[in-house]
């Protein structure tokens, strides 16, 4: 709070000297009240009328004495500066992130949890997902609003697009939506369990893609190889759990993050997967500032309006059936 004529001020304690003076000057006479005819009432009833309305003409000029001295409150407000990093997540969909290596949950169920928790680690940065399996789909493009992100990646479930691998087009989805971003650093950030095995784009077609575009891709490798349960329906017994073979291309993820400018990641298990986001969010740090301002508001107006309706109350209560009855 500040005063911008606070020099009005001081017309406080004068006001308080006036009315002790015209106290005093009214003592052994007939006591009146200027602004009122109340001096035919019952000594009781005046009395009270009195007390009352000398508050609210006193509330009323004392209101007006500090809206002249033009009272200011301070607003404090932030504002960013600079852009963040635009990340696109591409998350395998496929049957085999199905397998339950990553117990309790399947690959798929600790994928979307901590690309949630991963989400929700960088409020300040344009996030989108695409999932891919046979074919990709972009399930969100860019966004600040995380809330919905979030959703949206734990919707997420088997079988919205065919199955398959299609590594390849996953990636250059995901490219396609960066290709506008302004940002000063682009990343796509691909979790899969398999081999491309579909799609009509090479998987390192799509790198020297990115890299033409500057987009960096970090690739994560997520799940064990060799035998590894995976749940089987079956019509009597319900689900069980027979044994797949799992495989994972390592050369040609690593091949990926070499050209864009990435890394590439492996994550056997559910903490694994956590301390894999949790270095790539280490090293694509946001170059977003915050810059502070105050902005000051007058509450003169304010107070002006508080004093018009006190002493408009005072001026109708003299008048009212109140100040004429006790």
């Amino acid at each position: 709070m500040r005063w911008l004529w606070p020099w009005f001020l001081v017309l406080l304690p004068l006001l308080g000297v006036l009315a002790f003076w015209r106290r005093r000057a009214g003592t052994g006479r007939p006591a009146t009240l200027g602004l009122s005819t109340v001096g035919w009432l019952p000594s009781r009833a005046r009395d009270r009328t009195r007390i009352v309305l000398v508050a609210l003409y006193g509330l009323g000029i004392a209101l007006v004495t500090v809206a002249l001295a033009r009272p200011q409150r301070g607003f404090r407000e932030n504002e960013l500066v600079g852009r963040g990093v635009d990340i696109v997540l591409a998350l395998d969909v496929s049957m085999s992130m199905e397998a339950v290596d990553f117990q309790p949950d399947n690959r798929l169920a600790v994928a979307k949890t901590v690309a949630q928790q991963f989400v929700a680690s960088r409020p300040r940065d344009r996030m989108g997902l695409v999932i891919f399996a046979g074919t990709a789909a972009t399930q969100c493009p860019l966004t600040l609003q995380h809330e919905v992100l979030r959703d949206l990646i734990g919707r997420v479930n088997f079988g919205m697009v065919k199955d398959g691998t299609a590594i390849g087009t996953g990636l250059a989805t995901a490219i396609n939506r960066l290709r506008g971003s302004k940002a000063k650093s682009r990343v796509v950030i691909l979790l899969t369990d398999g081999e491309n095995n579909q799609g009509s784009i090479d998987p390192l077609t799509a790198a020297e893609l990115a890299r033409a575009l500057g987009v960096r891709v970090y690739t994560i490798g997520v799940g064990t190889t060799g035998i590894v349960p995976v749940p089987q329906e079956d019509p009597v017994l319900g689900v069980r759990y027979v044994p797949g073979l799992m495989s994972i291309d390592e050369p040609t993820l690593k091949a990926i993050a070499r050209t864009t400018g990435g890394q590439y990641f492996r994550a056997k298990d559910a903490a694994g997967l956590s301390a894999v986001y949790r270095q790539i969010d280490r090293m694509e740090k946001s170059d977003v500032r915050s810059s502070a301002f105050s902005e000051w508001r007058d509450r003169g107006p304010s107070l002006l309006v508080l004093a018009v309706a006190a002493l408009g109350l005072a001026f109708a209560l003299s008048l009212s059936a109140w100040a004429r009855f006790p």
